[in-house]
């Protein structure tokens, strides 16, 4: 791959980790989050905003390890993935939470614009760093999308 193509890549990556460029980036989805409905999970829906948010953050936590430190220990699948209790315990581990986040996207994103995208981890099987940021960016788009439409039902009563 060519330099200047590499770099398009690695600039289209960042992009996707932000959010900037598709449906709704992270502080777009949160902002304004009401306290009273974090841990509200509406009829027939199978999480909270709090359950969600935090997945997020345990799963973009474990990719950024596992991409940058061969002797990270992966939380046990699929419950370490996922907050024990349905609300946090008070604003503060809320607004924790996403600081925790936002800090491992930034570290995310800069690991994406100097790392080796295509050479397999040594300590993985098979992927890439390539493969752990797409996996990154679909997985927060998904989630992100289910925060959106939650909040959105939370706040019209439904």
């Amino acid at each position: 791959m060519k330099s200047d193509e590499l770099t398009v890549l690695r600039k289209q990556l960042a992009s996707a980790l932000t959010g900037s460029e598709t449906h709704i980036d992270f502080e777009s989805a949160l902002h304004d989050f009401p306290s009273k409905v974090r841990g509200v999970k509406p009829h027939g829906l199978p999480h909270t905003a709090w359950q969600l948010l935090e997945h997020m953050r345990i799963a973009q936590n474990d990719i950024l390890e596992f991409s940058r430190n061969p002797n990270h220990q992966s939380p046990k699948f699929p419950e370490g993935y996922w907050p024990g209790a349905e609300a946090p315990p008070d604003d503060a581990t809320w607004d924790a939470s996403i600081r925790a986040f936002q800090k491992d996207a930034r570290e995310l994103k800069e690991l994406t614009q100097r790392g080796d995208l295509f050479t397999p981890f040594q300590h993985g099987q098979g992927q890439t760093l390539l493969r752990e940021i797409l996996l990154v960016a679909t997985h927060n788009s998904y989630h992100l999308g289910q925060l959106v439409l939650l909040k959105k039902m939370l706040l019209s009563g439904g």
